[in-house]
């Protein structure tokens, strides 16, 4: 799908034709001019412009996100960081490799290595072994100035919080693809067979990423349940399940607007996950991008979109 054709932008270009907005999608979408009257206003990528400069600097930043939210007391998973040794003028004198190694030592389950900026669940790796982090290091330092590490945990559930002026827009999970051993096939075969063509790349590609063949050619057991990826991300093959109203719902969207509300942002979406019974900001995303939500509900994400617009155009010019 080409940039231009995300949902984000649609909604954006529906929203104007309803309001006598004027709209010009630039370079191929990431940028957008709206004009009426002397209103003039911008999104880029999937900002809206709500948020503040330092706000959306936090939230963009994993390991700022997890400071902030310590130092306000809330629950949240922790995310180290680490710069890229390019930026040797700003690296302690001993380097990171042995504090890297340290906290592999300490979550004994692994750890989690990932980009320290950036969404999607993109280049996130787990590492349960110094050959793996040392893998997932220099993969993520090819490319990106910094990264964050965190403990590997055994999320029960994830939830995403969209929220707007701490008001709730959309809330539902991600549910990872799983499947069912028979005894005569193996892994792959599994996953390929009960994933839908539109589905299969995602959902491979985060199998091959983690598994090596061995693990995908073993049969599995019959009746045996098998997750397909440890990540909820969206892009990795999980799907979006709506909350229903509950005791569930209420705390995640009570945590997400607190922890919105410490770093300051106004519009964004929250992810909240559940770990041996207790509940954990894991980030929050200053940029809130619904692709994954739009496919199975469009209306959900051109409604919260369209009262974001409301809160942007209703905004003094500047």
């Amino acid at each position: 799908m080409a940039i231009s054709q995300r949902i984000f932008v649609d909604a954006i270009r529906k929203y104007c034709a309803g309001h006598g907005i004027t709209i010009e999608v630039r370079s191929d979408g990431w940028l957008v001019v709206m004009q009426r009257g002397s209103q003039r206003r911008h999104a880029f990528g999937y900002d809206l412009g709500l948020n503040s400069a330092v706000a959306h600097r936090i939230a963009n930043d994993k390991a700022a996100t997890s400071e902030v939210l310590a130092l306000a007391g809330l629950a949240s998973v922790p995310h180290s960081l680490f710069l890229n040794p390019r930026l040797h003028d700003h690296v302690p004198p001993s380097g990171s490799w042995e504090v890297m190694l340290a906290l592999l030592a300490e979550h004994r389950a692994g750890v989690v290595v990932k980009p320290n900026e950036g969404t999607s669940g993109r280049s996130v790796f787990l590492a349960r072994s110094q050959p793996k982090l040392e893998l997932a290091v220099n993969r993520i330092f090819a490319s990106h100035a910094s990264l964050a590490i965190s403990p590997y945990l055994d999320i029960a559930h994830e939830i995403r919080v969209v929220l707007l002026d701490e008001e709730p827009l959309v809330v539902y999970g991600k549910n990872r693809p799983s499947v069912v051993g028979d005894g005569e096939r193996s892994l792959l075969e599994l996953a390929i067979a009960a994933t839908s063509a539109e589905r299969r790349a995602a959902v491979l590609r985060g199998m091959t990423d983690d598994l090596d063949k061995h693990e995908l050619d073993a049969i599995v057991p019959a009746g045996e349940r098998r997750m397909l990826n440890w990540r909820h991300n969206l892009d990795a093959g999980s799907r979006p399940m709506l909350l229903r109203q509950g005791e569930i719902r209420d705390t995640c969207i009570a945590l997400a607007a607190k922890a919105a509300s410490t770093i300051g942002i106004r519009f964004a979406s929250v992810d909240v996950v559940s770990v041996d019974g207790r509940w954990l900001v894991l980030e929050i995303n200053s940029g809130v991008m619904m692709e994954g939500l739009g496919r199975l509900h469009p209306e959900l994400a051109y409604a919260a979109y369209e009262a974001a617009l409301d809160k942007v155009f209703a905004a003094p010019s500047t």
